[in-house]
Order: C-alpha cells, then structure tokens, then sequence
C-alpha cells in the first residue's frame, strides 16, 4: 500500500469522526441521547480521561485531575507519534498491505480523539443544560490539552435481569452493551482487531 492510499484512508476516518463529532457536539446537551433503533441510540457523553472513563487521578490520590488530565494528552501526543513514525516505517520498507491498513486505522482513531483532547476545550463552549458554541465569544470551556473526548455510539443490544439460577450474578439486572464510543474508537478497535485475526499475514516478513 503506498503512502497516498494510507494518507486517504486517514483523511476519510478523521473526516467521519470529527463531522460526527461536531454535530453531536452543537446540537445535543450532555447526557441528551436519541434511539434510532431499539438497540442502537446515540448519546452524548463526554470522556474526560482514558478507556471507560478512567483516569490516572483514580490510581493515586495525590494527582489532581488537570494533571491527570495534562498527562494524558501528553501521552496520547507521543503515542500518536511513535504509531505515524511506525507506520511510515512500514510503508517505506513495503511491508504487507494487512499490516499498514491496521496501522492506518490505529493511526487516524488515536489522532482523531486527539484532536478533542487538544483543541475542543478551546472550540467549544460546555454542554451542560445547554448546547455548546463553536468559537464562543466567552472562550471555550478548558484550555489547550485539557479538552475531553465526545462519545456518542450507544448499542444497548440487551438490558434485563440474569436467570436466578446463575450463582452468583442471578437475578441481578444486565445490560449489554454499555459502553459509549465514537469512530475514533471503532478505527482503533478495527485496526488491532485485523491485527490480532490476520496476524500471520500482517507479519510474515
């Protein structure tokens, strides 16, 4: 694959994900949420540190969370980093189509999320009780790198209560699937996911 289609495929999934993005961002209130169908909904939740919410304040109480929050753009500017270098490694020594596909994929969901890290705070208005401003006359609602992640894919495929006869977890309510996503998120997971089912042919070199 060379470096044009790679940078295309980047393009489309940056382009998706912030369009996305954006329009969730200026039309929906935080928490608002829409069902399109009865197990897929979109709601906007915004993400203020890593993978399901989770942030380094969390881990040791002596972190505040702006650090936190600062570290973790940081960390997310250097790995992106590190994933373009290595995917333009790849491209130039013409390694497998599989292998630069999937480092395409993790390339553009890693700066796609970036981006709301680095930038919305300043773009953005909040959007609590209220839609956000794009450029508001009264600054955004956070600085440069302490922006937060808008997540809006919901599946809710099933919610119920466990069979009572499991040990344990029966009879206790069950929802599946809880967690709030994006596209960013969906490339990221496509590109380690091809990775891991077609890792003999991303790597036969």
């Amino acid at each position: 694959m060379s470096y044009k289609n790679s940078i295309l495929i980047i393009i489309a999934i940056l382009l998706i994900d912030q369009i996305s993005k954006i329009y969730v961002k200026t039309h929906f209130q935080l928490y608002e949420d829409v069902a399109v169908f009865s197990w897929f909904e979109i709601v906007f939740v915004e993400n203020k540190g890593m993978a399901w919410g989770t942030t380094l304040s969390d881990f040791h109480a002596s972190i505040s969370d702006e650090i936190a929050k600062l570290i973790l753009t940081l960390f997310r500017i250097v790995a992106v980093s590190v994933i373009g270098y290595w995917l333009y490694t790849t491209i130039k020594k013409q390694k497998p189509k599989t292998l630069i596909l999937a480092i395409s994929l993790i390339f553009a969901g890693a700066l796609g999320n970036i981006l709301d890290s680095v930038f919305y705070g300043v773009l953005f208005s909040d959007s609590y009780n209220q839609v956000a401003m794009f450029l508001p006359e009264a600054g955004g609602y956070a600085g440069v790198f302490y922006g937060n992640v808008v997540d809006m894919l919901h599946f809710p495929i099933y919610k119920g209560f466990l069979p009572d006869w499991l040990p344990i977890i029966g009879g206790k309510q069950f929802s599946f699937f809880d967690p709030v996503f994006n596209i960013a998120d969906v490339a990221i997971s496509t590109g380690i996911g091809v990775l891991i089912v077609f890792n003999k042919k991303a790597f036969k070199n």
